[in-house]
């Protein structure tokens, strides 16, 4: 996905970047590829595929919860910063949490944070499970499957919030008896699927409410 590409899909997801946040997220791309060579963050290092697969995917969130209305938002089990820091740069009015198991990773959380000069967002070296707080949107991307996920995440969505869990092809996962089992503790709202652009591979995001 070069830059015009990356501009155009987004704006089909309602959003614009003003130059402040090309240069972060450029700046954001240099700092991921110097680390990954100290700790292992990502597979994904072509410049085009990071733009495609880790910038686009983190704000195809915007699918199914209006960012620019949501106030506090964590991301749990980060990683390199998707969806989280990537979301905070694109909606600066988000005051964003992101938990990682992780300690070297969080150190290079808060140097990308420090580098880019973002603020309202803190990065904690936790389990998701183990954390206590309440978001309006708890999302993850990638991190477990969706029986799983819910044990790390839902204790941390507030009486109105919602979980986004952001996923690849769910049909082997989210089976009938699968989704039966989790409406009986929480209930699933809304399930979206379509096909990351260019490489028309599966992406699917399961949205929850705690009853």
């Amino acid at each position: 996905m070069n830059l015009n590409e990356f501009y155009k899909e987004l704006k089909d997801l309602g959003i614009t970047l003003s130059v402040k946040q090309l240069d972060q997220l450029e700046k954001y791309y240099k700092l991921l590829i110097e680390w990954n060579e100290k700790i292992n963050l990502t597979r994904i290092t072509d410049k085009e595929d990071v733009y495609l697969k880790h910038y686009y995917d983190s704000l195809t969130l915007n699918k199914v919860v209006n960012l620019k209305e949501v106030n506090t938002l964590c991301d749990v089990g980060t990683g390199a910063g998707f969806p989280g820091i990537v979301l905070k740069i694109v909606f600066p009015n988000l005051k964003v949490t992101l938990i990682d198991s992780l300690q070297k990773r969080v150190n290079y959380l808060n140097e990308v944070i420090k580098e880019l000069k973002l603020e309202n967002i803190e990065a904690i070296h936790a389990r998701g499970e183990e954390y206590k707080g309440s978001f309006d949107v708890v999302t993850s991307r990638a991190v477990a499957n969706i029986e799983k996920l819910v044990g790390y995440t839902m204790h941390l969505v507030s009486k109105d919030g919602v979980f986004v869990a952001m996923k690849g092809n769910i049909e082997e996962e989210l089976t009938k008896e699968v989704e039966n089992k989790l409406n009986k503790k929480y209930n699933i709202i809304k399930v979206e699927k379509f096909l990351l652009p260019i490489e028309q591979s599966n992406r699917s995001l399961i949205v929850m409410k705690n009853k």
